[in-house]
């Protein structure tokens, strides 16, 4: 595996804060970009992209990367697992969420049953406790073996696209 520059981290970041661009902006979620990168080799190939709400459905960025990257490889999320051979890091503008209010299953355990294959999650903010509260997210991921980097200098832009569409407590 070659190794990475901030520079590098950084385009790669910004990439996924292109996709969340593309994302709707509503009052009840973050629009968040994602992109997955193959880590071997001397070139770092985007696998996947995706942003919230992409897909059909109550969509995640994460979930659409992995949902994409499936159909790509004629299978399943779940079957990711088998399907991937070469190592991957995530870019995400947010963290993975670690609770989904739809109830559907939440990004960092998606990022869990791929972690055979996910070795790095690198994201450029920590997700505000405007819905579910503290995220710990980052320690499950961790935990789990996968390492968890910030990517810094994209902060202010990825927390004033993920909020568009929410409503202001000001002058209320």
């Amino acid at each position: 595996m070659g190794s990475r520059t901030a520079d590098d981290h950084r385009t790669a970041m910004q990439q996924a804060l292109d996709l969340a661009k593309k994302s709707p902006p509503k009052p009840s979620n973050f629009r968040v970009g994602a992109i997955l990168v193959k880590l071997d080799g001397d070139r770092y190939p985007t696998s996947a992209g995706g942003y919230t709400l992409e897909c059909p459905g109550n969509t995640h960025a994460e979930e659409c990367c992995l949902l994409k990257l499936a159909e790509h490889h004629c299978t399943t999320e779940e079957g990711l697992a088998e399907a991937m051979k070469s190592p991957h890091a995530l870019y995400t503008t947010m963290e993975p969420c670690f609770k989904r209010l739809s109830g559907k299953l939440p990004c960092v355990e998606r990022v869990l049953r791929q972690k055979s294959w996910i070795r790095q999650v690198y994201v450029g903010v920590q997700e505000p406790e405007t819905f579910v509260g503290k995220n710990p997210g980052r320690q499950m991921l961790e935990e789990s073996g996968i390492e968890v980097h910030h990517v810094a200098g994209l902060e202010e832009e990825i927390l004033q696209v993920a909020t568009a569409g929410h409503v202001s407590d000001c002058g209320s």
